[in-house]
């Protein structure tokens, strides 16, 4: 365990401040997301290729049932557990902060954190989200489109776009899905990013990440659009852009977390 860790691991607890800050910082996250990126790429592409490669295999398994029924859950399904896949990233970000020669060691300081435990249950709670969304999503496409059938790939758009049904079917789906997003948004923004900095509590990190959404609920709000558009767009084709959004995306969490936060 290095300085930095054994420093986080005699951190005594105390309640981070929230800073308010404007949409306009968010041209600054995202600017700081490319330039970790463009710092090692061949660290961050790889790392993150996890991601489509699980995405592929997502869509494998469901190819007995209605495969495009679960596709466009499954891309909107990445935002939400997004925030503990990107663990990596915001360990690769925290380092390379003071040693701009960090290596991909520095992705495995969520592994080496004092808060590893709290890490994994908001994990598995993001997971359960996750799934719960899928379950709910599959629910809302048989109630919608029970008198469509099963839609051909050449049709879907058409169907779906073209019909009472796919139009029902978007409305509740996009209100459903929402709740979902603000969930895990309110929960999640800043808590990984906290917790690999700090010995904090998932109690407080939670509480802290709803703090930062309910000072900042335009800002957060936006940053969930851009996050969610982002994901679903390097979804198409079959997850491959997902190789470079991703790490991005959680490159920039880290500098919106050190922009919100502050002890």
């Amino acid at each position: 365990m290095d300085d930095e860790m054994v420093a986080s691991a005699a951190y005594d607890e105390v309640e981070p401040k929230v800073r308010n800050i404007p949409v306009t910082d968010l041209k600054d996250v995202l600017a700081g997301g490319l330039r970790d990126f463009s710092a090692h790429p061949s660290h961050r592409v790889f790392l993150s290729l996890i991601f489509p490669v699980a995405g592929f295999f997502m869509i494998r398994m469901t190819m007995d049932y209605d495969v495009w029924s679960l596709i466009i859950p499954l891309a909107a399904g990445f935002a939400l557990i997004g925030p503990f896949a990107a663990i990596g990233m915001y360990g690769l970000s925290r380092r390379h902060e003071n040693h701009p020669a960090v290596t991909w060691r520095g992705s495995m300081d969520a592994f080496r954190s004092p808060s590893l435990g709290s890490i994994l249950v908001l994990g598995l709670i993001l997971t359960v989200i996750f799934v719960a969304w899928v379950y709910t999503a599959r629910f809302i496409y048989g109630v919608t489109m029970e008198g469509v059938g099963p839609i051909e790939p050449s049709s879907f758009v058409s169907t779906i776009f073209g019909t009472s049904e796919g139009w029902s079917l978007l409305i509740i789906g996009d209100v459903v899905g929402f709740i979902f997003a603000v969930v895990v948004l309110s929960i999640s923004v800043v808590s990984f990013p906290l917790m690999i900095d700090h010995h904090v509590s998932l109690g407080t990190a939670v509480r802290t990440s709803i703090k930062a959404v309910m000072v900042n609920p335009v800002t957060m709000l936006a940053w969930g659009g851009i996050v969610g558009l982002s994901l679903f767009l390097g979804s198409l084709p079959f997850f491959v852009g997902l190789a470079v959004v991703f790490p991005v995306l959680g490159h920039a969490t880290w500098h919106l977390y050190r922009k919100v936060i502050e002890f």
